[in-house]
């Protein structure tokens, strides 16, 4: 146990105080909006962004260039999802929970490769020695872009993504010494997890009513 503290507290001596707090802030606010994000509401957006944009921030001064573009695409996709969610039709909410057919799963592995190509480019555009880390940064960029935007469109698989991705970042944060955010990330899997069950059960549930 001690061990562990320790990871958690060497990782941040030296570090300034503000940049702690908003570690801190984006810890919260992040773990607060996938938990709106497990029970379908749409202040997962509002608060997501203020998470997103703190996160940005910390990746840029570190520069961790491929998280960063995933959480500055997070902000974008946070003002869509948000104007989505809450589009209604005779006082009611006109975007189900569902699953994606053919023509999404394309366009999703289309935002995916797209994502790693333009991630690959802005590390080399900052003329960064990528490393295997960087390459790892990459690939997750690309998974949690394709969630991101499925989860804009209520669809079931964005949980599935979620976890795939987070269970990758866990042990990444953890070795670049960003402990608070592994954690998060580690939180972040468990309530994914939750998520697909409550959504799942959410479309059975209006499948068998339909």
């Amino acid at each position: 146990m001690k061990s562990i503290i320790d990871f958690f507290i060497e990782a941040y001596q030296g570090t300034s105080a503000y940049l702690v707090l908003l570690e801190a802030v984006a810890f919260i606010f992040g773990i607060a909006s996938v938990w709106f994000a497990k029970k379908e509401n749409i202040l997962v957006y509002p608060i997501g962004i203020i998470c997103t944009v703190i996160t940005v921030y910390l990746l840029y001064i570190n520069e961790y260039f491929g998280d960063m573009m995933m959480n500055f695409y997070y902000s974008v996709m946070s003002i869509y999802g948000w104007w989505n969610w809450s589009r209604k039709k005779d006082e009611k909410y006109i975007v189900p929970i569902s699953r994606t057919n053919l023509k999404e799963k394309i366009i999703g592995v289309v935002f995916f490769v797209a994502t790693l190509i333009i991630t690959y480019l802005v590390y080399k555009v900052n003329n960064y020695d990528i490393q295997i880390p960087n390459y790892i940064d990459i690939f997750t960029s690309g998974v949690f872009f394709t969630a991101m935007w499925f989860m804009a469109n209520k669809k079931l698989e964005n949980w599935t993504l979620w976890i795939f991705a987070n269970i990758i970042t866990i042990p990444l944060y953890a070795y670049r010494g960003l402990g608070m955010l592994s954690l998060q990330y580690l939180i972040f899997t468990i309530l994914a997890i939750q998520g697909y069950n409550a959504w799942k059960k959410s479309l059975n549930k209006n499948l068998a009513t339909a």
